[in-house]
């Protein structure tokens, strides 16, 4: 926790430029991949006195371990949580969020011999990181404050064995937890919490602006019961959240807790300048995709050269990839190169990602550190404040879906007072073209707020259900969760019975098993296990909503850099079987998709031109996969048979008469192929004025659709209810069409490729497409709906 350099300004960016002049060098002859660079620079540190009300102690404790005094909105939010003001603090990355909860939760329990505390993480790894640096401070305490031996700060997450869960239980101050063991291990055994729902006076909320889209949804409703459940135990705790810099906190975080926070975004760290890269692989002319379509170069190759380059200079390297098999590759390729180098060298890369066992994220987290190892590939397991940071360069291998995670990823690059380099690879998507030919809207945009619906009903159902179960639900609750008529509709199915005094859970309810039965991460909650066949050993699990994607028959699957190939997929057992195989491809599955219009929710007439907010219930089906060679070749496409899947889901919608569309010089064979291009390169694009993925959302596009009677284009969102994607999109329709039109026009390739129009997940083969077609239906569109 040592305060970094105060004064990183007074120093040049010569480093970050001189790698990324290294990393120029090693391009191949004629390529010119770099679309712009932006020099950013360093910023002062704003210093404060420690806060008059913090236990004397407890800032001896950091002034020894070298913070001599707190940057300014460290103190500023410690006060507010002090003063019993939810509070949310949004500075960036390594700017030291943790002192602004540590100072008043430490000074409270040194005061309160029966006070506790409760910290919430995104990831185990983020837990682990922050339960291991309170820890370090609690044992300097102990010496000074003997009362802090009976703090015992503890995990309680997956990784936590039984026994000491249970001693956690009876003994621990300071949990160290994550939303999924508050709402199936707290809240639904809350009487053997007692003890410590009593006492609790502060929950700490770390990385809050994760907290998105469905899942955000789930632990904002996990949060309002938490805090019901308190209050039956006559607690108020005072709720601190960090975040990263994000658009409206205060509003966001509000939203999360079901109560007004009052947010801090002033930032008082300093940072060292950094070299912004924005880079963009080349077409390859001797390798086509489908339909004969142009491809890039992988952005996973192009990080693994890029990696490699910085590491022969001796810069300590991560690159952030967007999956985990893409991090596994990417650190294959990456010792492939370096195998020609220096033989030491691949030895000191490595992947992380989610999904290892405990004790090797751990150790991975530990070699990067300390600088045993100098290259990392990783997904963005890293990217939520585990304490990696200092770091020579930062490559991120695609648009991380968000402004907000771009800035988290760069942040670990900086060491103290010097300069760094952050790489920003375009995959071949809509979105990165976009960003690395239009960089403002990167660099100077404004960062995104987040998007959660509480009062979705098909999430705020079960959780009413979790609720019942956990104490009998009063007319003001309801009334507070918005959830009169779920719970009325839940009544209706016998899973609970209103009362006078409210509603209670019923033997039938109880038997539903509710906790058990909500999967707070989205999907439908119940799991397939992905199973070694010959061995019998269970690599993972995959939510059975998107097993027939991911793990249908022939689906490559990738285990800690092990690869297999599913045989079989039992839906109904909830198995996948797979065989060790090492393929020279990669698989995507095709779907296809019908989708009914149910409810309109907003509608806009621009003469001929339509916008629509609409409820849908959506049908698809995967009917195939192809086979992908690594260069990103086509090889082959094979059919499947797999089940259909409903979604009960909202879309924005629009709709062009046929008149206007042939006026404007798009003929009536041209229609598929030019909508159907405009809605591939929407998909793509929604993720830049909607906190989502575009594996979120999908989208069906029609020359003629029965429930319009007219031309039209639908781009949904891929959770029962909504997850608020398609109403931001629906809000910012003018922006977003006009960045998909610019997307489609940067792209250099003549008839449409995956950088612009073709999607990895059309079920119609992308086709047909008609890129300047869609070129003219975003004109067409965009002209009519702006305002004037």
């Amino acid at each position: 926790m040592t305060q970094p350099d105060p004064s990183p300004t007074g120093h040049s960016n010569s480093y970050g430029r001189a790698l990324l002049d290294r990393v120029l060098a090693g391009t191949p002859s004629g390529e010119q991949p770099l679309t712009h660079v932006a020099e950013l620079p360093g910023r002062e540190a704003q210093f404060t006195d420690w806060p008059t009300w913090l236990k004397p102690e407890v800032a001896a404790v950091f002034r020894s371990r070298g913070i001599a005094r707190p940057w300014t909105h460290q103190a500023h939010a410690a006060t507010l949580a002090h003063n019993g003001h939810h509070v949310v603090l949004s500075t960036g990355t390594a700017s030291g969020k943790s002192l602004a909860y540590q100072m008043p939760i430490l000074s409270t329990l040194l005061g309160d011999s029966r006070g506790t505390a409760l910290y919430l993480a995104p990831t185990k790894a983020l837990g682990a990181d922050q339960l291991r640096s309170t820890i370090a401070v609690t044992d300097e305490l102990r010496a000074d404050a003997p009362e802090l031996a009976e703090v015992f700060p503890s995990a309680y997450d997956g990784d936590t064995p039984i026994e000491i869960r249970q001693w956690a239980r009876a003994n621990a101050r300071w949990l160290f937890t994550n939303p999924d063991m508050i709402h199936i291990g707290i809240l639904g055994a809350h009487e053997r919490w007692a003890r410590f729902l009593r006492n609790l006076r502060y929950v700490v909320v770390d990385e809050c602006h994760y907290y998105r889209g469905v899942f955000g949804s789930n632990v904002a409703l996990i949060l309002r019961r938490l805090r019901r459940i308190c209050a039956r135990y006559g607690a108020t705790p005072t709720f601190v959240l960090a975040s990263a810099t994000t658009s409206n906190p205060g509003t966001a975080a509000s939203r999360l807790v079901g109560a007004v926070c009052e947010e801090v975004t002033e930032d008082g760290s300093p940072h060292g300048p950094r070299t912004v890269a924005l880079w963009e692989p080349p077409l390859m002319k001797e390798i086509t995709g489908e339909n004969g379509a142009p491809v890039r170069r992988s952005a996973g190759a192009e990080a693994s050269r890029i990696m490699a380059d910085l590491m022969v200079e001796g810069a300590r390297t991560l690159t952030f990839v967007r999956s985990r098999r893409g991090a596994e590759v990417t650190a294959l390729g990456t010792q492939r190169l370096l195998a020609d180098i220096d033989r030491d060298l691949p030895g000191r890369v490595a992947a992380y990602r989610a999904g290892y066992l405990a004790e090797d994220r751990r150790k991975l987290e530990s070699d990067l550190s300390d600088g045993t190892l100098l290259g990392v590939a990783t997904t963005n397991a890293l990217e939520l404040g585990v304490d990696i940071a200092g770091l020579d360069a930062v490559v991120v291998a695609g648009f991380p879906g968000t402004v907000s995670s771009f800035w988290q990823q760069a942040g670990r690059s900086g060491r103290r007072g010097e300069g760094s380099l952050v790489a920003l690879v375009a995959r071949d998507d809509p979105l990165d073209t976009y960003l690395v030919h239009h960089p403002a809207a990167l660099l100077d945009k404004p960062i995104e707020a987040t998007v959660t619906d509480p009062s979705n009903p098909y999430l705020l159902a079960p959780q009413m259900l979790c609720a019942a179960a956990e104490l009998p639900i009063t007319t003001d609750e309801a009334a507070e969760f918005g959830a009169e008529a779920v719970l009325d509709g839940l009544a209706t199915d016998g899973l609970v019975r209103k009362r006078p005094h409210g509603w209670f859970i019923t033997p039938d309810g109880q038997q539903y098993a509710p906790h058990a039965s909500v999967n707070i991460r989205g999907g439908t909650g119940t799991q397939v296990a992905i199973v070694d066949g010959g061995s019998g050993r269970m690599l993972g699990t995959v939510d059975s909503g998107k097993a027939p994607a991911t793990v249908h028959p022939g689906a490559v699957h990738i285990h800690q850099g092990e690869s297999f190939v599913v045989d079989d997929l039992n839906l109904e057992d909830g198995l996948a079987l797979v065989h060790p195989e090492q393929p020279d491809w990669s698989t995507s599955a095709r779907e296809t998709t019908d989708i009914a219009v149910t409810d309109v929710h907003s509608r806009r007439d621009h003469g001929q031109v339509t916008v629509a907010l609409v409820q849908v219930n959506v049908t698809h089906q995967v009917v195939g996969y192809l086979r992908r060679l690594h260069s990103g070749e086509i090889l082959d496409s094979i059919e499947l048979d797999m089940p259909e899947q409903t979604l009960d889901t909202r879309a924005v919608m629009y709709t062009i008469t046929p008149e206007l569309l042939e006026d404007s010089g798009i003929t009536a064979e041209r229609f598929p192929g030019s909508l159907h291009a405009a809605e591939h390169a929407a998909i793509g694009l929604l993720p830049l004025v909607a906190t989502c993925d575009r594996w979120d959302i999908g989208g069906v596009s029609t020359a003629l659709h029965p429930d319009t009677g007219l031309p039209t284009v639908f781009v949904y969102d891929g959770y029962d209810g909504g997850a608020g994607f398609a109403d931001r999109g629906h809000r910012a329709i003018v922006d977003w069409l006009e960045a998909t039109r610019e997307a489609i026009t940067s792209c250099e390739c003549p008839s449409g490729c995956p950088s612009c129009v073709q999607s990895p997940k059309c079920g119609n083969g992308n086709d047909p497409l008609d890129k300047d077609g869609a070129v003219t239906v975003l004109d067409v569109v965009v002209a009519a709906i702006r305002p004037s």
